[in-house]
Parts: structure tokens; C-alpha cells; sequence
């Protein structure tokens, strides 16, 4: 569940929590790329217990937040640089887009706010953590 200001603005039940980090070189490519991976990734248990099935094969639902500070670099220093985190309105642009090409497979997704203070509240059946780059520069 995300709220801002005390309001709940998005809220899913079997799901994904994706936090999107939208970079300075990203393009709709990345977020084509990625909306697969998150669409497609075989994480979700079968019958048999095997982290086998897809968020579209359990109908699942996404939770989406804009985090710009997943580009939070502190190998130098105590304070972060997020020199290669988007600029605010090509961030905002991509990150919607990713969100469109996500419902467009039919997926039901609900948003946080763009630039907000929000207060994410997440409950993990897991634990199954992934991280997705576009550039596989980790």
C-alpha cells in the first residue's frame, strides 16, 4: 500500500512491490525491456512449490514506486550522489510509460505520486528481492 498525505493512492493484494529508478540514459527501450522482465520473471510458487510461475500466470497485481533514490552512489563520501538518476521530468515521463506498457499486458497496476513524501507499506511473502537492470551494469 502507498499513501501520500494520509491518503491511500494505490494498494494490491498478490503482487509485485516495483520500485522504478528511471536514469539519466534510460529510454522507452528500457522500459519496454523491463516491464517484460517484471511481466515475465518466474518468481510466484506452482503446485508444487517451485518458483515457476509468472506475475501474468498468477494474474498478479504491481504496486509501482518512483524511487530515484535506488541511483543513491556511496562509494565516495557519507552522502549519497545521484548524479545518474533522471532529471525530474524525463523521470516522471518514463516512469508512466512504464506503468502504461505494464497494464497494457493486462496487469493491474496502481501508482504512488511522482515527487511525493509516501509512506510505502509492503508486506513480503518471500523473501524473493530482485533487481532489474536494463544495462546489466551490476
Amino acid at each position: 500500500m502507498v499513501e501520500v498525505e494520509g491518503e491511500v493512492l494505490g494498494k494490491i493484494k498478490r503482487g509485485l512491490v516495483v520500485f522504478i529508478g528511471i536514469e539519466k540514459d534510460d529510454e522507452e527501450d528500457d522500459c519496454k525491456y523491463i516491464a517484460g522482465k517484471i511481466a515475465g520473471l518466474r518468481i510466484f510458487e506452482d503446485n508444487e512449490g517451485k518458483m515457476n510461475l509468472s506475475l501474468e500466470d498468477v494474474s498478479g497485481e504491481i504496486l509501482c514506486i518512483s524511487q530515484f533514490t535506488l541511483f543513491g552512489d556511496c562509494r565516495k563520501g557519507r552522502r549519497p550522489s545521484f548524479i545518474k538518476a533522471a532529471a525530474p521530468e524525463k523521470a516522471n515521463h518514463l516512469y508512466h510509460r512504464m506503468c502504461e506498457i505494464l497494464s497494457g499486458r493486462g496487469l493491474k497496476v496502481e501508482k504512488g505520486k511522482f515527487q511525493a513524501m509516501m509512506k510505502v507499506i509492503v508486506e513480503n511473502h518471500g523473501p524473493v528481492t530482485i533487481l532489474l537492470d536494463s544495462r546489466k551494469s551490476f
